[in-house]
């Protein structure tokens, strides 16, 4: 038997509600890993990892009910053995710090190739963290210890992701009509979310969001 037949094969899950490109992701990985489960949506994700017990889920940042924050922030404790790798078309400074604050190990876009993501899965497993090469800069400044900026910002950590990028759109001078066709939701729900931001930060309108968003770099 040969070295490489000796190597065990990684246990990959996918995070992803688009059927055709989580079709595509296990068709080029086959090859190099074993994919032992997939989700759509992020209750599906939460219930069904645990069970696939896979070595290294592929999470998409963002699914209309909510995205690979809410599923970190659901399994990452209980499960400190699984490690998550986000794989998204957004290589927005704010999805990507989001991610790794929640605990994912790696941020990758759907640009990369199957040779390079099957790398990314591997060194992942291994404890690296991994990231497309226009995104690690992202993180430097994030993570660099700076006095002006809190490595740690238990004010936005409590924010969801879909919360954040509502926060975004509305410190930018989108109106709530905007915001909503922009992440294909309701008006109603875009007031909720602003609601819930409110009041988790303390504040009483957008003028103060959008200060402390800006102060943040999150624009």
């Amino acid at each position: 038997m040969t070295e490489q037949a000796q190597v065990r094969r990684l246990r990959v899950f996918l995070v992803d509600d688009h059927a055709m490109f989580r079709a595509g992701v296990r068709a080029e990985l086959g090859a190099y890993v074993d994919v032992v489960g997939e989700a759509a949506t992020v209750p599906e994700a939460i219930s069904r990892v645990p069970a696939a017990a896979p070595d290294v889920v592929l999470l998409d940042v963002h699914m209309p009910d909510g995205g690979g924050r809410m599923v970190l922030d659901a399994l990452r404790r209980q499960h400190p053995e699984i490690k998550f790798l986000a794989l998204s078309v957004s290589d927005a400074a704010e999805d990507v710090i989001g991610l790794i604050r929640a605990g994912a190990r790696g941020y990758v876009t759907k640009t990369i190739s199957p040779e390079q993501l099957a790398d990314a899965v591997r060194r992942v497993a291994d404890g690296d963290a991994v990231f497309s090469p226009r995104l690690a800069g992202f993180v430097l400044d994030a993570f660099a210890t700076r006095p002006d900026v809190p490595v740690v910002d238990p004010e936005l950590d409590q924010l969801t992701n879909r919360e954040r990028e509502v926060l975004r759109l509305l410190a930018r001078g989108y109106a709530y009509k905007e915001i909503a066709k922009e992440l294909y939701i309701s008006i109603k729900t875009v007031e909720t979310h602003v609601s819930n931001v409110l009041r988790k930060l303390q504040m009483s309108n957008r003028y103060e969001l959008s200060r402390w968003a800006a102060d943040r770099r999150l624009v």
